[in-house]
């Protein structure tokens, strides 16, 4: 059967004219999509009522300190989750692009430093951070107690308060940063045209396979002789870790991102933590990441690797949103100034050198990894009684 499988590989390669291995890698970013496992530090992980609940807190800007503010001001389901700035604006602008919240509940660590360890604690920081939605945690219980439909969702979803104690206010606020993750760990991305061409390949059909657009063949060869591969792995098409990728990091007046190196210091420093106590999880494991994770030289300017499916939804590009296209994000590649990545920096990394006809060849490809139907709006969840 291996022996099978093998000839079967090699066959489909040379019909379609795909180098050795080429199979096998492809097949490897899926299949898709993927079923997130619920998260053990967050009770409120899959429970309806709290989906509910995270979805009404998600589009509400009453939220934010001046009732302007929403969650979904920045991550607008129809611009793929995002907002279509180069960076963000909430009470004001800040430094980094809006990254989308699709497929988020894959993620190993959030923001573009990793400064949350969890999907809720990161749901926690926008809402209070002055910059963003400036709110506090007894803003947070006072919305969430005087709107009948919201404490009644937050009733179901936790347990109706048998004590003043357990509507404090830093309790109401982890409580709205675990719904709101319950409903985000719901926005998925569905099949895109490159999951035909590689579940064609999974099964040796050479003539589906071949329905893929030429071009974005090529580039998916491209793909993998440049070790895109390497950091943008597996069905999600990111390694989840952070990366210096040549990308400057100073922001003006002698002021400059530190990127990971400043994020793990925070992730470490957070009362928010899984470390803290806070995380649902008792058996410890959930928060090992957490307690062995240090910041180096190394990870001076570094920032995550976001997935690469959707991009069509998603631009401007990088951390700080300084491409507006991804014929733009390519171009980088292609040029790369290996003088910006500093000696400790990623030794993968070359110039790609690439024709303008191979450009187009990627791009193509980078453009097949999109779910059409991904940016729209989320139907409203019901529960009964409330």
């Amino acid at each position: 059967m291996v022996l099978a499988a093998i000839v079967g590989a090699t066959a489909i390669a040379a019909a379609l004219g795909l180098g050795e291995g080429d199979v096998r890698r492809l097949t490897a970013h899926g299949p898709w999509p993927q079923s997130p496992a619920r998260d053990p530090s967050n009770a409120a992980s899959g429970n309806a009522a709290a989906i509910a609940l995270g979805h009404r807190l998600f589009f509400d800007p009453r939220l934010s300190v001046n009732g302007a503010v929403a969650c979904a001001t920045c991550h607008v389901p129809e611009r793929g989750w995002t907002d279509g700035r180069a960076r963000a604006v909430g009470l004001t602008q800040v430094e980094r692009n809006t990254p989308t919240i699709l497929d988020v509940a894959l993620h190993r660590w959030f923001s573009w430093d990793g400064k949350a360890d969890s999907l809720w604690s990161q749901s926690l920081k926008p809402i209070v951070d002055p910059r963003e939605m400036g709110a506090s945690a007894a803003h947070v219980a006072k919305l969430v107690r005087s709107d009948a439909a919201l404490a009644c969702l937050h009733a179901k979803a936790f347990g109706a308060p048998r004590d003043r104690a357990a509507v404090e206010p830093e309790r109401a606020l982890v409580h709205a940063g675990k719904a709101l993750a319950a409903f985000m760990e719901t926005v998925r991305s569905g099949r895109a045209p490159f999951d035909d061409f590689r579940d064609a390949l999974a099964r040796g059909d050479a003539e589906a396979a071949a329905r893929y657009p030429a071009a974005a063949r090529r580039g998916a060869t491209l793909f993998l002789k440049s070790d895109c591969h390497v950091c943008h792995i597996g069905p999600a098409f990111t390694n989840g870790e952070f990366h210096d990728v040549g990308v400057p990091f100073a922001l003006g007046g002698g002021r400059v991102d530190a990127g990971r190196f400043e994020g793990v210091k925070r992730v470490r420093a957070d009362r928010f933590n899984l470390l803290g106590p806070w995380n649902d999880d008792r058996s410890g494991v959930a928060a090992v990441k957490t307690r062995h994770v240090e910041a180096t030289h190394a990870s001076f300017g570094q920032f995550k690797t976001p997935s690469l499916r959707n991009l069509l939804h998603t631009a401007p590009y990088m951390h700080d949103g300084r491409y507006a296209t991804l014929r733009e994000v390519v171009r980088h590649y292609s040029e790369l100034d290996m003088e910006r990545i500093h000696t400790h920096g990623e030794q993968l990394l070359r110039p790609l050198k690439l024709s303008p006809s191979e450009i187009d060849d990627l791009v193509a490809f980078l453009e097949s990894l999109t779910d059409p139907t991904a940016a729209r709006m989320p139907a409203r969840p019901s529960i009964s009684g409330c």
